[in-house]
C-alpha cells in the first residue's frame, strides 16, 4: 500500500472505528473533526490536527462553537490546514451555531425581553461592530425568522422602516422586535436608537404589525425599550 494511503488510513482508523463501534455521540469534538479533516500531515495525524484547530477557540466560547470566532487566516496558520479545510471548518462551526440556536429558539417566549436578550447575548456581546436584527413573530410570539438588517459600522438613521416591513410582510409576521448591540458594552439607547424606534413603531401602527420591543445588547446587560417604557 502506498505510504500516502497508509497515512490516510492510519489517521482515520481510530475515529472511524469508534464511530462505528460506539456511535458519534461517544466521539470527542477532536475525533469528530478528525473524521471531517480526513488527513493530517507527515508530522501530525488528523486527530492531532483537529486538536490544534480546537486550541484556537477563544474564551468564552470554546470547542466547536468557539471556532465561529476563529478566522480562515488563523486556521491556515496551522500546518496541514489549507484554505479548503479552513472553509470546511468554518462551515461546520456555523452549522453548529445555527443548530444550537434553532434548538434554543423553540423554548423561548419572544415576548419576554429577558429571554430575547439571553438568546442574543453570547452572539452579540463580543462583537466589535454594531449588528441589527429583525425578529419576525407569529401570533403566539414564536420566532418565524431572524433577519440581519445590517452588520458593521451602522448609522441607525439609515435603516429604513420600509425595508423592515417588507421583510415582515414577506414572513407574514404578526409582531416584530428589533435587536442590536453596542460594542462599547453600554446598552443605553442613543438618540439615533430612539428615533429609529419611534419611526418603526409609528409605521407598525399603520401597517398593523406592532413593534413589540427594541432590545439593545451590551456586555452582559441589556436595555429593553418596552421594559423602560420608551415605546410610543
Amino acid at each position: 500500500m502506498p505510504a500516502k494511503l497508509t497515512q490516510h488510513v492510519t489517521d482515520l482508523q481510530l475515529p472511524y472505528e469508534r464511530f462505528l463501534n460506539f456511535g458519534p455521540e461517544n466521539l470527542t469534538e477532536a475525533e469528530l473533526l478528525a473524521v471531517i479533516l480526513r488527513t493530517g500531515t507527515k508530522d501530525s495525524s488528523a486527530l492531532e490536527l483537529a486538536e490544534k484547530v480546537l486550541a484556537l477557540a477563544k474564551y468564552p466560547r470554546e470547542g466547536l462553537l468557539g471556532l465561529h470566532d476563529v478566522s480562515v487566516e488563523e486556521l491556515t496558520q496551522i500546518r496541514g490546514i489549507g484554505v479548503v479545510k479552513a472553509v470546511k471548518l468554518k462551515c461546520i462551526a456555523e452549522l453548529s451555531n445555527r443548530m444550537s440556536r434553532a434548538r434554543a429558539s423553540t423554548g423561548i417566549c419572544f415576548t419576554r425581553a429577558d429571554m430575547v436578550a439571553e438568546y442574543f447575548m453570547e452572539k452579540l456581546r463580543h462583537k466589535d461592530t454594531e449588528c441589527v436584527y429583525l425578529l419576525c413573530l407569529d401570533a403566539k410570539g414564536q420566532l418565524i425568522r431572524e433577519k440581519k438588517l445590517s452588520d458593521g459600522c451602522v448609522n441607525m438613521a439609515l435603516i429604513s422602516p420600509r425595508e423592515i416591513f417588507l421583510e415582515a410582510l414577506k414572513d407574514k409576521a404578526v409582531n416584530i422586535i428589533l435587536v442590536h448591540n453596542h460594542p462599547s458594552g453600554d446598552p443605553t439607547p442613543s438618540r439615533a436608537d430612539r428615533e429609529l424606534t419611534d419611526n418603526v413603531a409609528g409605521a407598525g401602527e399603520q401597517m398593523d404589525i406592532p413593534l413589540l420591543d427594541h432590545i439593545i445588547i451590551g456586555d452582559n446587560r441589556y436595555t429593553s425599550f418596552k421594559e423602560q417604557k420608551l415605546l410610543r
